[in-house]
């Protein structure tokens, strides 16, 4: 969160630094002049940029080997519909920010290395929307909605309930 702040920082103050030495050309056309400081601030950017990358591979690495070191017989993962998530303006940053195809291929070959089976559960599959306890599919669930709240008294947390029908969905595909 610091380095984010630092980031919004020093992008507001390079941006003043060329506005400072904007210059008029003989065509009526203004066009910026670079200054060693603004050199000096975009190096700044540039290494924070690569320092906030290291963090989030980092920490995609260290998550990913301790699913894998737990050795399960399987992983079950939903295969997500990425380009239709970027194209939402207001998740498009974040969820780019994720790095979820590197997540999916570090964690790929870290289980084909312990042999443990990787599931990719269709993007379709209605994982959110069905209830754990009787099977039910809820229609008009909506991404606001927090609760799985069902008809015959059950009541979790739609992540962990959705959690819950990956890991039935892949025991289902284990038994066969």
């Amino acid at each position: 969160r610091g380095y984010k702040k630092l980031m919004k920082r020093l992008q507001r103050k390079v941006s003043r630094q060329y506005e400072k030495n904007k210059i008029k050309t003989k065509g009526g056309e203004s066009r910026y002049q670079k200054t060693n400081n603004i050199i000096k601030t975009e190096n700044k950017i540039r290494k924070l940029h690569i320092r906030l990358t290291n963090i989030r591979t980092d920490y995609i690495h260290k998550i990913t080997t301790n699913l894998v070191k737990t050795k399960p017989e399987f992983v079950a993962m939903e295969d997500l519909n990425i380009k239709g998530l970027m194209k939402n303006k207001h998740l498009s940053k974040s969820v780019q920010e994720q790095k979820l195809y590197e997540f999916k291929r570090q964690l790929g070959y870290k289980c084909d290395c312990k042999a443990i089976k990787l599931i990719e559960v269709d993007r379709w599959f209605p994982s959110s929307k069905t209830c754990n306890a009787c099977g039910k599919i809820k229609k008009d669930l909506k991404l606001s909605d927090r609760t799985y709240i069902c008809e015959c008294g059950y009541n979790e947390d739609r992540d962990f309930n959705a959690a819950l029908n990956l890991r039935d969905y892949g025991l289902k595909l284990m038994a066969n």
